[in-house]
């Protein structure tokens, strides 16, 4: 039996997400209209976890007997008949314990699998993939999960070597992310916005007061239980963290080739290595314009990243959509390795009415205060603010 000092040891990250989604399913059947089960469940897990004596007093606070085998916490989800049919046909793979896994998904480094309530990331690739840190992104969510981080941070369940000695990841599945949300060119509603980027600036408040900078805000990485959210930031494996980074980038020695696409930020275009959550911000400010168009769109082009000329297509796009900087409006960019000053043709600055004339201005004014060039970028904590007080 653990003892007072160290039962916490026996408790494990999966242990911990199970129990959250038993005080979550409580307070859902108690008040089924409850749109804050998920925040007070991890409240009151993280408080048991906390401040509990011993492992009896958390489990009586999380309604979990000490002596019953925990089973499988239901999906985070509600599986169609779609998802039911064909994993009721194929038997799928083996991964480690994990039987009938099905692919889902896969980039430059990772193969993601599906196992039933288990979503499974298969690192492929490990030369050569740097900012690509698998093993550094395990720390960063477990680091996370001991700390007690944000309930829209997705939670790191346990890692496993394959039987193929392939590093793994486990983490809830999702069926949904902000990307195939808008893929369905369908409008988001204001509402289902307010859910799912309150979601997105929490988990970037909890992110940047510990001084981590995701590095790779982009719809794919918000993972959602549902349309109407809750939303799940996710995707760390490019992520700087100030202490298990700085051997190899220093804070004002970062690796530039972060983001994706119409997402990157305009001061790792011009060479700016010192740069921080600012990133994070403009990410999220290009995501949320492009929820609040009808129908969703991109608010910057830009070509696939393999593609010749990305890069300055890009800045073509940012300069087009809002203007070139000056060094007025940027005085910063003046010390970048690469002023954007006098190199580029000149655009003229457009205002956000002209820029999106179909959105409302207490949007488009969060849309604004994120998407700048100087550093005065709302941070997470004034974008949640200005999103819950003056977006409705």
């Amino acid at each position: 039996m653990s003892s007072e000092h160290d039962w916490r040891s026996a408790v494990s990250s999966l242990d911990r997400y199970e129990n959250i989604q038993k005080i979550k399913a409580a307070i859902e059947a108690s008040d089924p209209a409850s749109q804050s089960a998920q925040k007070e469940a991890f409240s009151k897990e993280n408080e048991a976890y906390k401040n509990s004596a011993s492992i009896g007093d958390y489990n009586a606070i999380c309604c979990v007997s000490p002596t019953q085998q925990q089973p499988p916490s239901s999906p985070p989800f509600h599986q169609d008949l779609g998802e039911q049919d064909e994993a009721a046909t194929s038997p799928g793979i083996s991964i480690g314990s994990y039987h009938g896994c099905h692919h889902v998904a896969g980039g430059v480094t990772a193969e993601v699998y599906r196992a039933q309530a288990r979503a499974l990331k298969v690192i492929t690739e490990t030369r050569d993939i740097a900012p690509h840190d698998p093993f550094r992104e395990a720390k960063i969510l477990a680091s996370l999960t001991s700390k007690g981080s944000s309930s829209n941070i997705i939670p790191l369940l346990e890692t496993f070597r394959d039987q193929e000695q392939r590093f793994v990841l486990v983490f809830p599945y999702m069926p949904l992310s902000l990307e195939s949300l808008l893929a369905r060119r369908e409008p988001v509603t204001r509402a289902q916005t307010r859910r799912i980027f309150g979601d997105i600036f929490a988990a970037l408040k909890d992110l940047h007061a510990r001084d981590i900078v995701h590095r790779d805000i982009k719809p794919s990485a918000v993972l959602l239980e549902s349309p109407d959210g809750p939303a799940y930031l996710s995707d760390f494996g490019t992520a700087w963290h100030p202490a298990m980074s700085v051997a190899t980038e220093p804070a004002d020695g970062k690796i530039l080739d972060i983001g994706t696409g119409p997402y990157r930020a305009p001061e790792v275009l011009f060479g700016d290595k010192a740069y921080g959550p600012p990133v994070d911000m403009w990410g999220a400010g290009a995501m949320l314009a492009e929820c609040c168009r009808e129908p969703p769109r991109t608010l910057f082009e830009s070509r696939a990243a393999h593609e010749d000329g990305n890069q300055l297509g890009l800045i073509l796009s940012i300069f087009q959509t809002i203007g070139s900087p000056t060094r007025e409006s940027w005085p910063e960019a003046a010390h970048f390795r690469t002023p954007p000053f006098e190199m580029y043709r000149a655009f003229d600055v457009r205002e956000w009415p002209e820029i999106l004339p179909e959105v409302e201005s207490p949007y488009r004014d969060l849309v604004s205060s994120l998407v700048k060039y100087d550093s005065s970028r709302a941070s997470a904590s004034e974008a949640l603010d200005i999103l819950t007080t003056k977006c409705h």
